[in-house]
């Protein structure tokens, strides 16, 4: 997740005393708004319980009041720390940091604690709608559809809540996957926009998992769901020979053998990007980003019209970061940024071949959201790599799973497949393979300058490879 404070606000506290806010946006979206102190009562808090050489350092306290030079590099300092935090897995995952970040969620939206009933959906468009709580996290939220749909508490772990954008087409643009430190229903309600929404999907990468999945028959039905709208949305390229087995398979109800044969297509448990900018294979290129199979599949439109395809595997990416970058306002000098809209980019580095890294970076709104991806990956296959399963990722509370409905939801059927669009074949055929060895010496651009707050991750699956292997 990518953790910034772009800009501060000066307010009137209670007594009338104005304070300086710290904006904490997440995902280039406003989270939470704090004061110095209660960053301040976090930090102490986290010191107290895992010690001073654990915890990064914090911005002193200030005798007098402070600049608008010293408010700024407070704000910078405050980022950075924040930043620091949340990428330390002992820190970052902390019962303490989550939930002082819901509180300060919670207080900022000025939503009270109550009980509501918030509509969750599914990959076909149907609504669940659950009896939660405003102060529910996002946990709590899943279990509550969990419940609702009889899905049993150890298929649970295969599922996430994700915030999407609902698009003219009637398809999902992904935001985010909810995250501990977040509270659903204030994230979504806070948005004050009917297209956003919360979608349940599963979330794993790894096909094999599916076997687990199709164990339960609510797991084969969310999962069916979900393979016949990837088929309809076109993230999953079907011909029409497949498309008639499909059909036919669908009109026995053979739902497993269904998914079966989707597994053997292209683009088979991958999440489609909307279109975006990269600067691979050279600068200014429009391409068509999706995230599956432990890698990012590139489907680029060069300025001469050309349409190219290639994939960059996850264990070939050494490292990867999140740029944000605010435009510069016209304000006075030394004013805190204005709200203007946050430019995300993605670099990762990639080994091309067996001695040459080159940095190649998409610029896209979703840039979290494929970091997000990327992310998950490389703890899927890191979990592999030991020998350990995908449940063992999943941590459950001592105090287990909420048990709020009374009565209980069953996953609906989608129709039958419409007739394939006949415009998505040729697509297909007419791109031709971009490969790193074809593509040797084209770019020679470079993502490493620094415009603003950065996320950057190491790769602990990152393998070295031969020419051989190219």
């Amino acid at each position: 997740m990518h953790f910034s404070i772009p800009e501060t606000e000066t307010r009137a506290g209670d007594g009338g005393a104005a304070y300086v806010a710290y904006n904490i946006h997440v995902n280039g979206v406003l989270h939470c708004r704090v004061r110095y102190s209660q960053l301040l009562g976090l930090h102490e808090q986290l010191r107290k319980e895992y010690g001073a050489n654990v915890v990064p350092a914090f911005p002193p306290k200030k005798i007098f009041t402070l600049t608008p030079a010293e408010v700024e590099q407070r704000r910078e300092q405050l980022e950075k720390y924040m930043q620091a935090v949340r990428q330390d897995q002992t820190l970052g995952g902390s019962e303490t940091f989550n939930s002082f970040l819901r509180k300060a969620q919670q207080e900022t939206q000025q939503i009270p604690t109550e009980e509501v009933v918030l509509a969750v959906l599914l990959s076909s468009g149907q609504e669940v709608k659950v009896t939660i709580l405003t102060s529910d996290q996002t946990e709590d939220v899943l279990e509550a559809v969990a419940s609702k749909l009889d899905l049993p508490d150890d298929l649970i772990c295969y599922f996430s809540l994700f915030l999407v954008r609902e698009n003219k087409d009637g398809a999902f643009s992904f935001v985010r996957k909810l995250q501990e430190f977040e509270l659903p229903y204030v994230s979504v309600t806070s948005l004050h926009n009917s297209k956003f929404r919360i979608i349940l999907r599963k979330s794993y990468w790894d096909s094999s998992y599916d076997d687990d999945v199709m164990e339960h028959h609510v797991g084969l039905n969310l999962l069916y769901a979900q393979t016949v709208s990837d088929i309809e949305h076109g993230w999953i390229v079907v011909n029409k020979e497949q498309h008639r087995q499909l059909k036919s398979l669908q009109e026995k109800v053979s739902k497993k053998e269904f998914i079966r044969l989707a597994q053997t297509l292209k683009y088979y448990g991958y999440l489609k990007f909307d279109p975006c900018l990269t600067d691979f294979p050279e600068k200014g290129c429009h391409v068509v980003v999706s995230a599956g199979n432990n890698e990012l599949n590139f489907q680029v439109r060069l300025p001469n019209e050309q349409t190219k395809e290639g994939s960059f595997k996850v264990t070939r990416m050494r490292c990867w970061r999140v740029t944000s970058s605010v435009p510069m306002s016209n304000g006075p000098s030394g004013s805190s940024p204005g709200k203007s809209e946050v430019k995300l980019e993605l670099a990762f580095e990639y080994l091309m071949s067996k001695d040459r890294l080159q940095w190649v970076t998409i610029t896209s709104p979703q840039a979290i959201m494929l970091s997000i991806c990327l992310q998950s990956m490389v703890d899927e296959l890191m979990v592999k790599k030991s020998g350990g399963s995908i449940r063992k990722m999943f941590r459950r509370r001592v105090n287990g799973a909420l048990r709020r409905s009374d009565s209980q939801q069953a996953v609906k059927s989608p129709p039958l497949l419409d007739s394939p669009d006949a415009s998505r074949e040729p697509m297909a055929k007419l791109s031709s393979k971009l490969t790193s060895v074809s593509l040797r010496g084209i770019s020679h651009s470079s993502s490493t300058n620094d415009v603003g707050a950065n996320d950057f991750h190491g790769n602990y699956a990152f393998e070295g490879i031969g020419d051989e292997d190219l």
